[in-house]
């Protein structure tokens, strides 16, 4: 396909059962995506071919939860030498055809959401395996459903698995800048044209590191959502960022940041483009939050020098994390965009990423407990002022 930004060239191949497979080299001309996918695979299922997956609508909390059955079945843990993130060797095919690869993205074999990019929305049949009351498709989260029978409808989206590096025993941590890098244009990339996808309401960049987490492959790799609808959690902060504009008429995300910079108390590092603090109200023992200085809306937004400078200040961060215990410190690393059809979203939205770990000290987890998974009231044993002090000490 070409280049996607100085050094990083984009290409793109199928897998045995459709899947698309896109690889982001720090070389040209590989031909890693003219590599066969030689696994005798099933084709992908069509729209409507899983009747045991599909969006439930919680009428209580005016949420979407989503039922994805089949991922019960999914790769847990294998044992060393049988990763399907490895690049793939003669007699062992992986999920990867090339011998080698820099960055690489495919659709993920066990998604939660499925369908765009293949066919459009449309084509998917309303309340498939979830009843006939199904929500419009454009319903409001804050709408309720009609009422009665199961309120539903399919799972349709995108999910996508993105592999830093193939080093099995690697981190994102580890990772050069340059590589770290190439991980930002692939993730750009993705969400510009994940957002593009009919149907696809809001794109998620993440990455789960560690056992504690729930993670189930060890080798170093994030994940791509796209969802088709707003996420609970985006849609209260745009709701307290409108409401905020109403009352101060200023921008609830450039206010935020500039309060923690002027109280000094809570931030962990800064360089001239990017700012990371511990949250006020962290609710985590040691949580995170990465801003760039200029506001933009999300990852593409970033220009080349913000970019390079993230690598920069995100790689610190992780090493800071990883020194609080002398250990590989368990993590979710959440990136937090504007939704790509929303104006109100695009002109007022702060990108930021979030880093947040369950361990609180050496043999310690947090835990949701009664009054979290409860009631959705957290506890959080670490003052936040002193989780950014040890984090300062831990460089």
């Amino acid at each position: 396909m070409g280049p996607v930004s100085p050094g990083v060239w984009k290409s793109s191949g199928t897998l045995a059962d459709g899947r698309e497979i896109i690889y982001f080299d720090e070389s040209p001309g590989l031909g890693r995506a003219e590599v066969p996918d030689t696994r005798p695979l099933q084709p992908i299922p069509g729209p409507g071919g899983e009747p045991d997956a599909g969006l439930r609508w919680d009428a209580l909390r005016g949420e979407w939860v989503v039922i994805a059955a089949a991922r019960q079945d999914r790769t847990f843990l294998p044992p060393p030498g049988e990763c399907p993130l490895d690049p793939s060797r003669p007699g062992r095919p992986t999920e990867i055809p090339a011998p080698d690869y820099d960055v690489v993205v495919f659709e993920n074999r066990f998604p939660s959401l499925r369908g765009a990019g293949h066919w459009p929305p449309e084509t998917v049949p309303e309340g498939s395996g979830l009843g006939s009351d199904s929500p419009q498709r454009n319903r409001s989260a804050a709408t309720p459903p009609e009422t009665g029978g199961v309120a539903g409808r399919p799972a349709y989206g995108r999910c996508e698995v993105v592999c830093f590096t193939s080093d099995h025993e690697g981190s994102f941590a580890g990772l050069s800048p340059r590589r770290a890098r190439t991980v930002v244009e692939a993730w750009a990339d993705r969400t510009t044209a994940l957002g593009a996808m009919d149907g696809i309401a809001q794109v998620y960049c993440f990455e789960n590191r560690g056992e504690e987490i729930g993670v189930t492959l060890h080798h170093p790799h994030g994940q791509i959502y796209g969802f088709p609808f707003v996420t609970p959690r985006t849609a209260t902060m745009l709701a307290e960022a409108q409401r905020y504009a109403e009352q101060t008429q200023g921008n609830l995300f450039d206010d935020l940041v500039a309060g923690e910079i002027a109280a000094g108390t809570r931030i962990v590092t800064r360089n001239e483009h990017w700012t990371a603090f511990v949250p006020a109200a962290a609710r985590w023992p040691f949580e995170v939050q990465l801003f760039p200085a200029r506001r933009v809306p999300d990852i593409p937004a970033l220009d080349d020098a913000e970019r390079t400078a993230f690598c920069d200040i995100y790689l610190e961060v992780l090493h800071r994390l990883d020194g609080l215990f002398g250990l590989a410190l368990p993590y979710i690393a959440a990136w937090h965009q504007a939704p790509g059809r929303d104006e109100f979203a695009r002109r007022e939205f702060g990108l930021h990423l979030q880093v947040l770990s369950v361990r609180r000290a050496p043999g310690k987890l947090k835990y949701l407990a009664g009054t979290e998974s409860g009631m959705g009231v957290w506890i959080n044993d670490v003052l936040p002022e002193e989780a950014a002090q040890r984090l300062r000490e831990a460089g």
